[in-house]
């Protein structure tokens, strides 16, 4: 792919070294950009294409097409790394780049999803303490997917965005080109190909209805029919307190769940309040054995204490936040967490994108990172296992 660079937004990311590989780029990708602050500390990226060639200068990048990821980092704040993405971009586009995709696997600005206005975000019906919710606030989605296109982005690919209105905003501002890509294939794989459930026993459950989508999915991906569902409703009385019950159009009751192993399966965990609440109330209903499967896992300290809970068995989730990778990060949970890496899966969807779907790679598209203090660990799990061993 002569004509596709793939970069970073910082240096040093494991997930655009991995990209890099699976995608045969041959020459470093630090190689490609410097990234450079000046000492008032204004970032000022620079190509580094031809540099002995003092011809067609401005327009090296002619005919290119720039791909740009930007992933959470512990040492830089979303806000510096949102600022860092305009900036490449404007560089790629002033250098004459014909388009420019940025891969944010977990989209900034994604929470701010509506205002305080009926004008702004979904056109859904919202009560006035919903409204009140965003008095003052900016309509910071909107924002950021318009500063992005003035900054020279033509696409976005995400990763299991959990707001429809970003959806269409995002959709809507760069013409359909907005790539959200949701894992059930990976969780229905890593179900199927490894002793983290089993099947004869498998109960699928939704933490709420905003889940219930994305865990029907899940379920198709399984291809079986003989999996029930079991999905909660969720009342939320402030942004710490939480009811969760059995919704009352749930496929199966809670008396089901007796001797079964249940997935809670949702798209991100900040505080862990809504599935500790669903974990406890399996666990009363009897439930054997539970594990959470979750796209974006947010480590803060709330988080790990909640979960960290004998009635959740294990925790299966996704390099979206690469932080996740560090054990320090995951703390006492990493006696049952698990993360899938998303490099491969990701890379064929790129694939495809750019038109080479020949040079996809074959399954498992995902590589799994496991301490060795979790019970399921047993050494080398397969030829794409890759752990830090602690």
């Amino acid at each position: 792919m002569e004509n596709v660079l793939l970069i970073g937004s910082v240096a040093d990311n494991p997930v655009v070294e991995d990209l890099a590989h699976h995608l045969r780029q041959e020459e470093d990708y630090s190689d490609l950009i410097s990234l450079k602050s000046f000492l008032n500390t204004e970032f000022c990226p620079r190509f580094i294409i031809d540099e002995e060639n003092w011809d067609n200068i401005g327009y090296k990048l002619k005919g290119k097409t720039v791909l740009l990821v930007s992933t959470n980092q512990g040492w830089n704040t979303r806000d510096e790394l949102a600022m860092r993405n305009f900036l490449i971009a404007r560089a790629a586009k002033d250098n004459g780049a014909e388009r420019v995709i940025l891969f944010e696997p977990n989209l900034f600005y994604s929470a701010q999803d509506r205002g305080p206005r009926p004008d702004q975000g979904l056109k859904m019906e919202r009560s006035v303490k919903d409204y009140k919710k965003f008095d003052g606030q900016p309509f910071s989605a909107r924002l950021y997917a318009d500063l992005l296109k003035a900054s020279g982005v033509d696409e976005v690919i995400t990763v299991h965005n959990h707001s429809i209105s970003v959806a269409e905003i995002f959709s809507r501002t760069f013409g359909g080109l907005f790539h959200d890509l949701k894992p059930a294939d990976l969780f229905a794989s890593y179900m199927m190909d490894s002793d983290v459930v089993q099947e004869e026993k498998l109960v699928l459950c939704a933490p709420d209805k905003g889940a219930l989508k994305f865990v029907l999915q899940v379920k198709e991906e399984l291809k079986t029919d003989d999996v029930p569902l079991v999905y909660m409703s969720k009342e939320r009385s402030d942004e710490r307190k939480v009811e969760i019950k059995l919704a009352p159009d749930s496929d199966i009751g809670l008396d089901e769940v007796r001797g079964k192993v249940v997935a809670v399966i949702d798209d991100m965990v900040r505080t862990g309040n809504t599935i500790m609440e669903t974990c406890h109330l399996l666990k009363e209903a009897g439930a054997e054995r539970i594990v959470f499967f979750v796209t974006h896992f947010y480590s803060s300290r709330e988080c790990r204490v909640n979960l960290n809970d004998k009635v959740l068995d294990e925790i299966v989730t996704t390099s979206t936040i690469p932080d996740i990778l560090n054990r320090d990060v995951q703390g006492r949970l990493r006696h049952k967490m698990v993360v899938l890496q998303l490099s491969r899966w990701v890379s064929n969807y790129i694939l495809e994108l750019l038109g080479h779907k020949e040079m996809q790679l074959p399954p498992p598209l995902y590589s799994e990172d496991m301490s060795s203090k979790n019970p399921r660990w047993r050494g080398k799990m397969g030829p794409f296992y890759s752990s830090v061993h602690v």
